[in-house]
């Protein structure tokens, strides 16, 4: 899956967006490049705040009003002007003219495009996220005295054409990094974004991926390292919006951590362990606020260091129940078509349970799929549907802890084995 890489030696950053959600973010980011005092450096920067979510308002807008495009664009270009005007004293300065350049070449493409397909829309206009954050911050860099070269990510990861989730081709990937990315210096490139091969059209990686941009980057550069700096002081044993006296987990071990990330903690994106795993890379999460602070490692070694109950959840789910309208068994022709249809509607499936009648699985309605999947189902099969569901996975956990969980709840569906224990539940 992987291909091989020269021998080269860097260390990755990533920096999301609430990194770089204003004037400050951006200042504090050139300090901790400065305090992490390192030469040879490849930055992955994000769109600055919650942009991600502005642009894909613009999106929305642009398949239901579309008379209220041009509001949106003038909300995004006053957010990031208002930065600029924090950072640069000089309003001549070029980088006012490259985030108008941008501004308009988004405006362009939403007055030329003819494709009504939402994905391939959806990964053209949330781009520019990230490509005007990171040219505001290699430019302010610069501006401020240390040497950067911004970087377009799409030149060097290569992709299919799956839209909002590519799949990378490393082989094309590998040469492109190989050719393009300079292992002396400091470069500032996206991250999220991709582009496919056979057009050039940019995709992005799937929510979070920026993550896995880094991971990308440091296996085809031989990366010493990868930090991914957040605001938090590294990875919790529980999200701290949703769980009380939550657990600085200082050491994670590579499987360890694939498996919360497989099963959605939100700090690690599901596919960015794989390839530090393979050349053995560690990764870093640290604070920008506290950047001397060890943060937490993952890589070899112990599972957890402590070892702790690690809790997920996912809100928003929905929780199908499947059976035979007959009360035959449910057999494996039974599971390969309703597989055949969550492939289909592009339902990311997050939990299943079977028994000798009856088929259960929970799933992530990301694509908006749910109703044409229903309608199909219920053509074979008895459907029992419960919307807006929690998902809660715990690992490593104690029957006490179960118990306290649940309580007031009500569970429609759980799954344990040694590790691990799943519940879906109506809150």
């Amino acid at each position: 899956m992987f291909p091989e890489s020269r021998d080269r030696k860097m260390k990755v950053f990533k920096f999301g967006g609430a990194s770089v959600k204003d004037a400050a973010g951006v200042r504090n980011l050139l300090e901790v490049v400065r305090t992490a005092n390192e030469n040879d450096v490849l930055i992955v920067v994000s769109a600055m705040g919650k942009m991600t979510n502005a642009l894909e308002e613009v999106v929305t807008t642009y398949f239901q009003e579309e008379d209220s495009i041009q509001l949106k664009i003038n909300e995004i270009l006053h957010y990031h002007v208002e930065i600029l005007n924090d950072l640069f004293t000089n309003t001549s300065h070029p980088i006012y003219a490259k985030t108008n350049t941008l501004i308009k070449q988004l405006s362009a493409f939403l007055r030329s495009n003819k494709s009504s397909t939402h994905a391939f829309v959806y990964d053209q206009v949330v781009s520019f996220g990230e490509l005007l954050s990171t040219t505001i911050v290699a430019d302010y860099i610069n501006e401020e005295g240390v040497n950067a070269k911004w970087l377009d990510v799409r030149q060097c990861i290569k992709t299919d054409n799956y839209y909002r989730n590519a799949r990378v081709d490393w082989e094309q990937t590998q040469k492109a990094i190989g050719k393009l990315v300079n292992s002396k210096g400091i470069t500032i490139t996206q991250g999220f974004l991709g582009a496919e091969s056979e057009n050039n059209f940019t995709t992005t990686l799937g929510r979070e991926g920026s993550d896995y941009t880094a991971a990308i980057f440091a296996y085809c550069l031989n990366a010493d390292s990868v930090t991914i700096w957040k605001d938090v002081p590294g990875v919790l044993n529980a999200d701290p919006r949703e769980f009380t006296n939550t657990q600085l987990l200082h050491h994670i071990s590579y499987r360890e951590a694939i498996e919360l990330a497989f099963y959605g903690a939100s700090v690690i994106h599901p596919k960015t362990l794989q390839p530090l795993q393979r050349k053995e890379i560690p990764l870093f999460v640290k604070s920008f606020v506290n950047p001397k602070d060890a943060g937490t490692c993952v890589g070899k070694g112990v599972t957890l260091d402590p070892m702790t109950s690690c809790f997920i959840l996912k809100k928003n789910q929905v929780l199908i129940s499947l059976s035979s309208l007959d009360f035959s068994f449910m057999m494996e022709d039974n599971f390969s078509e309703v597989f055949n249809l969550l492939h289909r509607y592009k339902m990311r499936v997050e939990l299943i349970q079977n028994s000798a009648i009856s088929f259960s699985v929970c799933v992530d309605n990301k694509y908006n799929n749910l109703e044409a999947l229903l309608t199909k189902l219920r053509e074979k099969f008895k459907v029992i549907c419960y919307y807006g569901v929690t998902l809660y996975t715990i690992r490593h956990a104690t029957p006490v802890e179960i118990k306290s969980l649940v309580q007031e709840k009500e569970v429609l569906l759980k799954q344990e084995s040694a590790e691990t224990v799943q519940l879906v539940v109506n809150e």
